[in-house]
């Protein structure tokens, strides 16, 4: 055996995830917070020219003269995330996956991922886990990490649009940042999915002594501290996109939206105060895709971009999270102001959380050693 040329990487399953910590929301909001502080600093790569990118995805065309390539059902398509993350972290990873909704019909998640994570230096293989849960709660943490800095410190009462899985992170998330919410709101669509979101909140958080199933998206946002659209929904027309409209607004609240949503225009009001997880991610969005944005990407936060290239609002009217993070731009300035937050999702999320959980593993013994080679045939 060479000792100098053998990898071993380690295979994480999902329970082994679990034991290695991944569905611990609090330290994953806490990671959260210090990945966005690199992100301010800089300290981190993403793909595309302007290292901001989300990803490169294979989607299917409509129409195809190989019977054998799929066709362009609702979210069918496969996607690689890759990014690099510095500070303790200094990994490399990519996120990969497949989705089709259709899987829920076999009683599959909609998308199937995998994380990859390299050691920086030689590109050799950390390990390679499961990451529906990996990506589940980064994804729920950073309405978390903006509800610490941007929701008020009494927030009581939240609503949320969706019952699933996302819902059930950023309701944890929440839990983590605001500890005095004692009632939620939920509109849902399917008695199974909603029963099942109710189960979990009676079982995940007694302390919420009020739950309230609503039937319309006003009656989610209306009286809300804090408010996140978790519904799922097609694309191509926003006018049809869960809406918020201004006088739903309580006065003080905080908007964490990481699905299909819209905005009136007193909601595109300066006065409003308008927050990207990280406004490269969106400027690498609009030139990737046609115009309006909008139209194909969902999240609130291209929306923004349509209304600067529109001339509704100016760049400078946006914020970053990271900023207000790392103490160069404020948190919450008054009581009343609304703040409405985009999260869109980025790879260095994952290689943060799943450095985190990596370690975990080593350090407790979980996970199955695989070995890559002794030493390599080819050099």
């Amino acid at each position: 055996m060479n000792a100098a040329t053998r990898i071993d990487f380690l295979y994480l399953s999902e329970p082994d995830m679990i034991k290695a910590g991944v569905t611990d929301m609090a330290a994953c909001v806490d990671c959260m917070e210090e990945m966005f502080g690199l992100l301010h600093a800089g300290d981190y790569r993403m793909a595309g020219a302007n290292n901001d990118s989300h990803g490169a995805m294979v989607m299917f065309p409509a129409e195809s003269p190989f019977p054998t390539m799929p066709k362009p059902t609702a979210d069918r398509r496969f996607m690689a995330m890759p990014a690099y993350l510095g500070g303790r972290f200094c990994t490399t990873g990519v996120k990969w996956y497949g989705s089709n909704v259709a899987n829920r019909e076999k009683g599959l998640p909609r998308s199937i991922l995998m994380f990859t994570l390299n050691d920086t230096e030689t590109g050799a293989p950390l390990a390679h886990m499961s990451a529906n849960l990996l990506s589940a709660y980064r994804t729920g943490a950073v309405p978390g990490v903006g509800a610490r800095h941007l929701a008020r410190n009494d927030a009581k009462i939240a609503g949320i649009l969706g019952p699933g899985v996302m819902a059930k992170t950023t309701l944890s998330a929440f839990m983590a940042a605001c500890p005095g919410i004692d009632t939620l709101k939920v509109k849902g669509r399917g008695e199974k999915s909603l029963n099942d979101f109710l189960a979990w909140v009676a079982g995940a958080f007694p302390q919420i002594t009020s739950v309230i199933v609503v039937e319309s998206i006003e009656e989610v946002v209306r009286g809300s501290d804090l408010v996140s659209y978790c519904n799922s929904g097609e694309t191509g027309d926003p006018s049809t996109y869960p809406i918020v409209r201004r006088d739903w607004v309580k006065p003080g609240a905080f908007l964490a939206m990481p699905a299909v949503c819209n905005i009136d225009e007193g909601m595109q009001a300066p006065d409003i105060r308008k927050v990207l997880d990280n406004t490269g991610l969106y400027e690498a969005w609009y030139e990737e895709v046609p115009k309006p944005a909008h139209a194909t990407i969902p999240v609130i936060g291209v929306k923004f971009m349509d209304m600067i290239a529109e001339g509704k609002m100016a760049r400078s009217d946006l914020e970053d999270l990271g900023a207000i993070v790392a103490g160069d731009a404020p948190g919450r300035r008054t009581d009343d102001e609304i703040v409405i937050m985009s999260v869109g999702g980025m790879p260095v999320e994952d290689v943060a959380w799943g450095t985190v959980v990596y370690r975990n593993a080593v350090e407790r013994g979980i996970g199955v050693k695989l070995n890559l080679w002794e030493e390599p045939v080819l050099r």
